[in-house]
C-alpha cells in the first residue's frame, strides 16, 4: 500500500479532479468513503444537486475564518492531499475497508486524530478499485495548523500496519530519500506520445549518466545541453553564482507549447546543485590526464577501486560515499562495455538508483578513487582483453555486498533495490563469462604444464588448492596463468597476492574468482616497455584536449535516443 503525500492551494481545483472523468476518463464511479463528517460533505459523486464549489466551502470553512483574521490573506499550501494505493495483485477492498484506511492514514499523519473535535476536515474520495485519494484543508477549528511533521513517513508506516492488519502485499518501507514517482498525468502523456517512459524518469537517467562521466559542473551542463536536453540555471542576485537548475526533455512542452521544466533536486535529491557540487570540482583538475599511455589501465584501475570499496563498509558515510560512487560507476561500465549485455548493465544502474541513497550522510571524499576510475572509464578505449567481465565480475560482488549493509541498517527499499541491480549484474556477467570462460578452456596448456600449475597452486594456497581443482573453471585458470607468466608475472606468487583477499573462502567456483583476479593484473612486460617510451610520446598524448563530445559523451548519446 502505497501513499503520497503532497501540498497545494487550490481545494475546488483537486475536487473537480476528483470527482470528474480523469484525464482518460478512467475515473469510474467517484464517491466519498469517509470523511470529518459524512452528513455534513455534500458527495457531488452520489448527489445530483451537491456541487463541487458547496464541496469546497465546507472544507475551506476554517480556513476562510482564518483568512479573514489574516486580512484577507490565506494560509500557504492549506490543502493536504494523499493518494493511497493498493499493490499490484493485492485484493479487493470494499468501500468501509477503504474508509478504515483514511481514517487511520488521517490519525496518523496527525490531520485529525480519533476523537478531535476540533481536527481539520477532510474527505476521501473513491473513484477506481485500487486506490483512494485523501483531501484536507490544514486549519483546524480553532485556527491552529495541524502538527504534519514528517506526514509522508508517518503515512508509510501506517500503511505497513495496515497492510498486516487486511492481510495485504507486505512493501518496503521507505525513509524519505526516494525520487518523485511521475504522476499520473505524466505516465498518460508519456503513454500518448509512444514513449516506454515519462519525461521526469527520461531525464533522471540522462542526469545520473551524465553526471558520472563528467569532471566538473560546467561539464556536467555542457554534455546535458550536448544530448539535446534543455538546461535553465538559476543565478544568485548577488554573487551571480547558480544556486539551482532545471532540465526540459526534447519535445516535452505544455498545452501553451512551453518546455516542461523539472528541477534538478525534484527529479532526486542527490541531483540538486548542491548535492551535485559535494561529487563534481568547480574547475579542471589541472593535473589529471586526459588520456591512458595504457588502454587496459581505466579498466585495471575501476576494478581494483570496486575490490577495495569492500573494506569502506565499515564506516557508514564512506559506505555512503562508496555506494554513491558505484551507482556512477555502474552507469560508466554499462556506457563502456560492448556487447549483448549491455542492456542487463543498464538495467543494473538505473535499480541500484534507489541504493544509492538513504538518510546516512555520504563521506564523497572517502570514495575519490572509485569515482575517478570511474570517470577514466568513461572516456575508455574498447575494452582490451577480458577486463571488462573482470569488471563485472567485481561488480556482482560489491552489489550484494550493498545489499547485505542496506539490509542490516534496516533500510529496505534501498536493501531491494541493490539486491535487484545485483541480479542484472549477475544476468550480464553470466552472459558475457560463459563463451570467454569456454574459450580459456578450449585453449587450456598441454597437461606438463596444466601439472606445473598445480603444483605452484597448492604451494601457494594449499588450505585452498583441492577445492580450486575441483572448481571446473580450473581448466580456464590454467590458460590464464599461462598468458600472465607470458606477461612477466610468477605464477606461484602471483596465485598467492589474489587468493589471500577476501572472498575466496565463500566462493562456489574458486577458480573463477581467481581467475578474473589474475586477468585483471597488469601486464609487467607491457609497463617494462612503456616505461622505456620516449618523453616526448608521452607529452603530445597528454596534450590532447578533450571536449565534452569525446567517446563518453558519444555514448550518452546513444543512450538518450532510447525513451
Amino acid at each position: 500500500m502505497v501513499p503520497d503525500v503532497s501540498t497545494g492551494s487550490d481545494s475546488r481545483g483537486l475536487i473537480a479532479y476528483l470527482f470528474g472523468p480523469g484525464r482518460r476518463d478512467e475515473h469510474t464511479n467517484p464517491h466519498i468513503v469517509a470523511a470529518w463528517d459524512m452528513a455534513g460533505a455534500p458527495d457531488p459523486g452520489h448527489d445530483p444537486a451537491a456541487t463541487y464549489t458547496q464541496l469546497a466551502k465546507r472544507l475551506d470553512h476554517h480556513v476562510d475564518l482564518r483568512t479573514r483574521e489574516l486580512g484577507g490573506k490565506k494560509p500557504q499550501q492549506h490543502v493536504w492531499h494523499c493518494p493511497v494505493r493498493t499493490a499490484p495483485g493485492d485484493r479487493y477492498l470494499t468501500d468501509n475497508e477503504w474508509a478504515e484506511v483514511a481514517r487511520r492514514v488521517v490519525h496518523a499523519t496527525g490531520i485529525a486524530l480519533e476523537g478531535d473535535e476540533r481536527a481539520c476536515r477532510w474527505i476521501a474520495v473513491r473513484h477506481a478499485d485500487d486506490h483512494i485519494h485523501i483531501m484536507a484543508t490544514t486549519v483546524r477549528a480553532d485556527g491552529r495548523r495541524p502538527r504534519t511533521h514528517q506526514d509522508g513517513r508517518r503515512a508509510q508506516a501506517e500503511c505497513r500496519r495496515i497492510e498486516a492488519a487486511f492481510g495485504l502485499r507486505r512493501l518496503k518501507s521507505g525513509d524519505l530519500t526516494a525520487p518523485r514517482t511521475p504522476t499520473g498525468a505524466e505516465r498518460a502523456k508519456a503513454e500518448r506520445q509512444g514513449h516506454s517512459v515519462t519525461a521526469r524518469h527520461w531525464l533522471r537517467e540522462r542526469a545520473y549518466a551524465v553526471a558520472a562521466a563528467v569532471h566538473t559542473e560546467a561539464d556536467y551542463f555542457t554534455v546535458l545541453q550536448f544530448l539535446g536536453i534543455k538546461v535553465k540555471t538559476r543565478l544568485g542576485p548577488e554573487s551571480g553564482d547558480v544556486i539551482g537548475y532545471s532540465l526540459a526533455a526534447p519535445g516535452d512542452t505544455n498545452s501553451a507549447g512551453d518546455p516542461v521544466w523539472y528541477g534538478g533536486s525534484k527529479l532526486a535529491s542527490d541531483l540538486s546543485i548542491n548535492r551535485l557540487r559535494e561529487r563534481l570540482p568547480d574547475q579542471e583538475i589541472a593535473d589529471r590526464p586526459r588520456f591512458p599511455a595504457d588502454p587496459a589501465e581505466p579498466w585495471q584501475h575501476t576494478i581494483a577501486a570496486i575490490q577495495m570499496a569492500h573494506t569502506a563498509f565499515d564506516d557508514d558515510a564512506a559506505a555512503q560515499g562508496h555506494l554513491a560512487a558505484f551507482g556512477d560507476a555502474l552507469y560508466n561500465i554499462a556506457s563502456a562495455t560492448p556487447g549483448p549485455h549491455r542492456a542487463e548493465l543498464r538495467a543494473a544502474a538505473s535499480a541500484f538508483n534507489r541504493a544509492r541513497r538513504s538518510a546516512t550522510r555520504a563521506d564523497h571524499q572517502a570514495a575519490h578513487a572509485l569515482r575517478q576510475a570511474a570517470k577514466e572509464l568513461a572516456y575508455a578505449s574498447t575494452e582490451p582483453g577480458g577486463l571488462a567481465i573482470a569488471l563485472l565480475f567485481a561488480t556482482v560482488h560489491l552489489a550484494r555486498a550493498a545489499a547485505n549493509w542496506h539490509e542490516q541498517r534496516g533500510h529496505e527499499q534501498q536493501a531491494a533495490a541493490a539486491d535487484g541491480a545485483f541480479r542484472h549484474l549477475q544476468a550480464g556477467y553470466q552472459q558475457a563469462a560463459a563463451p570467454v570462460l569456454a574459450d580459456l578452456a578450449r585453449r587450456a596448456p598441454r597437461a606438463e604444464t596444466a601439472r606445473r600449475f598445480e603444483r605452484e597452486l597448492r604451494a601457494a594456497l594449499p588450505d585452498h588448492a583441492d577445492r580450486i581443482l575441483a572448481d571446473p573453471s580450473w581448466t580456464a585458470l590454467t590458460t590464464t596463468l599461462a598468458q600472465a607468466e607470458t606477461a612477466g608475472h610468477n605464477p606461484r606468487r602471483l596465485l598467492a597476492e589474489v587468493g589471500t583477499r577476501r572472498g575466496l573462502d565463500s566462493a562456489e567456483r574458486p577458480a573463477e574468482v581467481l581467475n578474473w583476479r589474475i586477468t585483471a593484473q597488469p601486464d609487467r612486460r607491457a609497463q617494462a616497455a612503456r616505461r622505456r617510451s620516449t618523453v616526448s610520446g608521452t607529452s603530445s598524448m597528454s596534450a590532447t584536449p578533450r571536449h565534452p563530445a569525446t567517446p563518453g559523451a558519444t555514448r550518452l548519446e546513444e543512450r538518450s535516443r532510447h525513451r
